[in-house]
C-alpha cells in the first residue's frame, strides 16, 4: 500500500494526563489551544494567566512569578495609546484604567499560583527564539505594546542560553513541587515577519533547547511534537488558516487527537467523551416549545452530569451541573 503522508511516530510518554491531575498551560497561542480544549473537556486547567508569551525567557519569568506572587504595582504599569500596559503580560490586560489593569494582573497571579502549587501537569509551549529587550532594562519583554521598536533590542537567544534559564527553573519549580511533569512542545505557528530562513533557525533553536531539557530530566519531562505534526503530516495549505501561518481549525483537531492518544488512557478518553456528550446536550436547541419535553431533557442531562461526577470526582462540571438546574427553574 502507498502511504501518501509522512506518518510522526511520537514515543510512548513517560508519564500520562487523567482528571486527577491539574494542569498549567503556558506560552503561544498553541498553549491556549491545547489548554482550551482540556478545559472544554473537564481538565482542571489554568490556562496563560499572564497572556499569550512567545519567548522562552518570558515564560519562565511568568512561572517564577507564580512561584513567588509579589504582587504587581503601578510602577510596573506604563502609559501608551491610551491604555496601561505590562512588559510581562499579554495586551489582553491593558486597561484604560491602571487600578483595573492592576486587579486584571494580581487576581489572575493570585490564581495562577495557587494552581501551580497544586498542579502535576505543566504544559510549556515556546514560540520563538526571537526576544525583544527595552533599552531602559536588562529584560526581555513579554510584549512590546506597539511601542516603537527602536525602543528594543532584538536577540536570537541560544540553545544554551534556554537551556541553562530552564534547567535552573525547574529545579525551583521541583522545590517547591516534587510531583510536578513537564510537557515541552514548539509551537505549529510560523512567525512570518522572520522570513522563512530565520523562522526555521528559530524554530531549530527551540527543538534543540528542548531536547537537551528532556534529556537532562527524563521521567520528569516529555517533548510532544506539534511542531513536526504540522509541517510533514499537515504540510498540505488546506491545513492553514487563511493567514496560511496559523493552523486551521481541522489542523488543531488533529494535532489535539494526537496529544489525546499520547497522554490519556482509555478510562481518560472515555470520561473525555461522556464530557462532551452532555455539553453538546447543553448547546441543544429545542425544536418544539412543549415544556415537559424540555423539562424531561433537562432532568436526563441533570441525571448524566451527577452519574459522571460520582464515577469522577475529579471531573469540573459544576459549572455545567449549575447552569441545566438554573434552566430548570426558568421552564
Amino acid at each position: 500500500m502507498i502511504n501518501y503522508c509522512t506518518y510522526v511516530k511520537i514515543p510512548e510518554a513517560p508519564f500520562g494526563i487523567s482528571y486527577r491531575d491539574n494542569i498549567l498551560s503556558v506560552g503561544s497561542c498553541f498553549a491556549d489551544n491545547m489548554g482550551g480544549r482540556m478545559s472544554e473537556c473537564g481538565f482542571n486547567v489554568a490556562v496563560n494567566p499572564f497572556g499569550v508569551l512567545y519567548n522562552p525567557l518570558s515564560v519562565a519569568s511568568a512561572c517564577r512569578r507564580m512561584l513567588n506572587p509579589v504582587p504587581f504595582t503601578e510602577d510596573d504599569l506604563f502609559f501608551h495609546n491610551g491604555l496601561y500596559h505590562s512588559f510581562a503580560h499579554h495586551g489582553r490586560f491593558s486597561d484604560v484604567s491602571a487600578g483595573k489593569c492592576l486587579s486584571g494582573i494580581n487576581g489572575a497571579l493570585e490564581h495562577a499560583a495557587m494552581h501551580l502549587r497544586l498542579s502535576s501537569r505543566l504544559t510549556v509551549t515556546f514560540g520563538t527564539a526571537y526576544a525583544y529587550r527595552h533599552k531602559s532594562g536588562a529584560f526581555a519583554v513579554a510584549n512590546c505594546h506597539k511601542l516603537p521598536e527602536t525602543d528594543f533590542v532584538r536577540e536570537r537567544l541560544t540553545v544554551n542560553r534556554i537551556a541553562d534559564e530552564w534547567s535552573a527553573l525547574l529545579n525551583e519549580l521541583w522545590r517547591a513541587n516534587p510531583l510536578l511533569k513537564v510537557i515541552f512542545t514548539v509551537s505549529p505557528v510560523r512567525h512570518g515577519k522572520d522570513g522563512a530562513h530565520l523562522n526555521q533557525v528559530s524554530k531549530s533553536t527551540l527543538l534543540l533547547a528542548e531536547q537537551a531539557l528532556t534529556e537532562q530530566f527524563p521521567g520528569r519531562t516529555a517533548y510532544f511534537p506539534a511542531y513536526e505534526l504540522m509541517m510533514d503530516e499537515l504540510r498540505d495549505y488546506r491545513f492553514y488558516a487563511e493567514d496560511m501561518i496559523h493552523p486551521s481549525p481541522p489542523a488543531i483537531d488533529y494535532i489535539w487527537e494526537r496529544f489525546c492518544d499520547t497522554y490519556m488512557d482509555r478510562e481518560t478518553l472515555s470520561c473525555m467523551r461522556d464530557v462532551a456528550a452532555i455539553r453538546k446536550n447543553l448547546n441543544h436547541k429545542p425544536m418544539t416549545p412543549d415544556r415537559e419535553a424540555c423539562k424531561r431533557f433537562l432532568m436526563q442531562t441533570l441525571l448524566k452530569i451527577r452519574q459522571l461526577r460520582d464515577k469522577n470526582p475529579y471531573i469540573c462540571i459544576s459549572t455545567d451541573e449549575k447552569e441545566v438546574e438554573k434552566r430548570l427553574e426558568n421552564n
